[in-house]
């Protein structure tokens, strides 16, 4: 291993305060160690200015592995399905092999060294907040990154690929008012994601401007049907007013769980509460009545942040947004 000759290994090592094998090994991304340490050591090379002269750098490299990694904090819903579909398909198409890793809060998690080590031509990052220490691994081994539906914004210039949430919900409080909802309910989802709470704003300001003064509450649960059940039964039981209820969640799954809480107060859907959600994930069109929701892109968008990995006229920084289409079902017939 060389350098630029702005550092050496038994600098990093002085810095770090660990051998010049411990330095060699981290910086090569092999053998177990400990997280701590090997982030230490990261630092202190960076703080140095050391490059290996053989790290290739820019989109894509040459010289990797012909896959891209998934990343996501879980598998197996029918939300993540659907991304590892969209995003095994354009692998595929684009002559890459697609390896799925799993992220955790684990802080000795060290996914972002194996994959440098299996020399990944790219990685998305799906639903998951990666930690600046995290990032700096797979930039500093040139690795292309781009964020799927982040939670948050980036805190580093980052390509993202979403999906025009507020727009979503706005077109859903438009729905709900034309079908003669006069008093709502808005389940947002906790924690409060980014997406999360661009769809609670669209859906808010949306009835504030087209029916003013209309009894709207918010409530607060996590993203599952269970907590949203719980959310919605006293927001069901003290909501002021009269006439139908229009009530809007902030996803597939909590609209489950309000369905659940309407039936329970011996409520009707739509004859009392018309229900919009939003995804459109396997099952929505299932629930009875199906379930009218807000289409998000799950595939597309999967597969237009595995191409946005190779594609070198797309600037770092860029966010690719594809749009949202309300699905009329069941759930809001007005009878």
């Amino acid at each position: 291993m060389t350098t630029s000759g702005r550092a050496t290994l038994a600098q990093i090592a002085h810095e770090a305060g660990v051998s010049t094998s411990t330095v060699s090994r981290a910086l090569r991304g092999r053998g177990e160690m400990a997280a701590p340490t090997r982030a230490r050591i990261l630092a202190a090379a960076r703080r140095l200015g050391y490059a290996r002269e053989d790290e290739p750098r820019g989109r894509p490299r040459t010289g990797t592995a012909r896959l891209f990694d998934l990343v996501l904090g879980h598998y197996h819903d029918p939300y993540t399905d659907e991304v590892t579909a969209g995003a095994h398909q354009a692998a595929a198409e684009l002559g890459y092999d697609l390896v799925l890793t799993a992220e955790s809060d684990d802080p000795g998690d060290d996914w972002p060294i194996r994959v440098r080590g299996r020399g990944s031509a790219g990685v998305v990052l799906g639903l998951i907040r990666p930690t600046l220490s995290q990032l700096t691994v797979l930039r500093d081994a040139g690795i292309p990154i781009v964020l799927m539906e982040p939670p948050s914004e980036p805190s580093v210039e980052l390509t993202s690929v979403r999906t025009t949430d507020r727009a979503g919900a706005a077109e859903a409080a438009a729905h709900l008012i034309e079908r003669g909802c006069t008093r709502f309910i808005v389940v947002a989802g906790a924690p409060a994601y980014r997406y999360g709470r661009a769809r609670v704003e669209g859906f808010t300001r949306t009835v504030e401007e087209l029916l003013p003064g209309a009894p709207l509450m918010r409530v607060q649960a996590g993203w599952e049907a269970v907590q949203a059940r719980q959310a919605v039964l006293p927001a069901l039981r003290s909501l002021p007013g009269s006439g139908p209820v229009g009530l809007f969640a902030c996803s597939d799954e909590m609209a489950a769980g309000a369905y659940r809480s309407i039936a329970e107060l011996g409520l009707g859907v739509p004859a009392d509460v018309r229900v919009v959600g939003f995804d459109d994930v396997r099952g929505a069109r299932y629930l009875q009545p199906g379930l009218t929701t807000v289409r998000q892109p799950i595939r597309e968008m999967a597969s237009a942040a595995v191409r946005a990995l190779v594609d070198p006229d797309l600037p770092i920084g860029s966010v690719i947004e594809l749009p949202t289409t309300l699905v009329v079902r069941g759930s809001t017939h007005a009878g």
